[in-house]
């Protein structure tokens, strides 16, 4: 039995007419940038998560960076991020001329929230709060640290569409709500895509400015912006999905529930979700100290699976001037070392959910 990482083409599958009816529509519309559709998915992804306004974006990273524009944040600031991160939450920070402050995560995988304070300084202006592997952060203490220093909060929600925190939806925490819509995350586009959600009403504003070449009038631009648009196919088939979207999670969260029961190897940590908190399991992560070797393994027994991420952004070559060196940030280290992700996606069948779980149960 061969198992995929991740089977994009099933959850396509699923609604492919759905998906097609609204391709054929919106091309035969003859408007494609700026339109009724991404005004449409807008309104409905900020119902979705509970903020007042959303604006889409050209993909995650430029939801990041233009978050962080439009807050002030640049040359010289000092920005709190988690060290173990995908590579883009760091980009965000840095393509600002900002620079990215790099804090131990916990046991959850995401900021350890005890360890901020510590890296406070004079030119900190924000915190990063990354929901990684889509289970949120542990915002009720990152928002009172924010408050305490008069910190911005972003957050980078790229992996938690429809995650909670204390029955809040992530992105609503803080002052602006990143996501990204990449083909695999829950909430996934045909191509690249990616929205900021607020509550401030001038954030929204100067967003929808700066993603449109910084005009809010055609040939009248304010400042030097940007191209970055979510185009109306994009936020046409985006609508379609967010339709089905907690169906499609909870089909996830009982896959995992499957392994969680189900995985018994000693060798093997299983991910925990923090009290107050939902997963709704962008990944399916576990950790073991031969990591390598069970990923042969298990590519031995037809199982693909996928190091989420092999390489810590501070030890990446692209980050060398912030001169940290390996041994620096050792909980960062040691997860990069030993995380791996087990197949997961929509459409997966008990039969290859019971195969991996065997496989991964008879590894020595």
């Amino acid at each position: 039995m061969k198992i995929m990482q991740n089977r994009m083409d099933r959850g396509f599958q699923r609604y492919q007419k759905e998906y097609e009816e609204k391709a054929l529509e919106v091309l035969r519309s003859g408007w494609y940038i700026l339109g009724k559709e991404l005004e449409a998915f807008e309104k409905e992804f900020a119902d979705y998560t509970g903020a007042e306004y959303c604006a889409g974006v050209a993909c995650g990273l430029d939801a990041l960076w233009i978050a962080f524009r439009v807050l002030g944040i640049g040359p010289g600031d000092e920005v709190i991020v988690q060290g173990n991160t995908y590579i883009a939450s760091v980009m965000g920070i840095s393509i600002n001329g900002a620079v990215p402050v790099m804090v131990e995560p916990d046991e959850y995988y995401n900021l350890d929230a005890s360890k901020i304070e510590e890296k406070i300084t004079e030119r900190t202006r924000a915190i990063l709060a990354v929901h990684l592997y889509g289970q949120a952060s542990q915002m009720d203490q990152i928002c009172r640290i924010a408050q305490k220093y008069h910190l911005k909060i972003v957050e980078d929600c790229a992996q938690s569409h429809g995650a909670c925190y204390g029955g809040k939806m992530t992105g609503t925490f803080g002052d602006a709500g990143c996501f990204s819509f990449y083909p695999s995350k829950n909430l996934g586009a045909f191509g690249d895509a990616g929205a900021i959600v607020t509550n401030d009403p001038d954030i929204a504003r100067k967003v929808k400015i700066f993603r449109n070449y910084g005009s809010e009038k055609r040939y009248h631009n304010k400042v030097a912006g940007a191209n970055s648009r979510l185009d109306e196919i994009q936020a046409g088939l985006l609508r379609v999905k967010l339709r089905h979207l907690e169906e499609l999670t909870r089909e996830k969260e009982e896959i995992c529930r499957e392994y969680l029961s189900g995985i018994s190897n000693p060798a093997i940590l299983l991910p925990k979700v923090r009290a107050g908190a939902t997963a709704v399991w962008h990944q399916f992560v576990i950790r073991c100290k031969e990591r390598d070797r069970l990923q042969a393994y298990l590519k031995d027994c037809q199982i693909d699976s996928i190091i989420h991420y092999p390489i810590p952004p501070h030890l990446s070559e692209a980050y060398q001037y912030l001169g940290l060196k390996k041994g620096s940030l050792p909980i960062t280290e040691q997860y990069a070392d030993e995380v791996l992700s087990l197949p997961l996606y929509n459409g997966m069948t008990p039969e290859e959910c019971r195969y991996v779980i065997d496989c991964v149960n008879h590894f020595r």
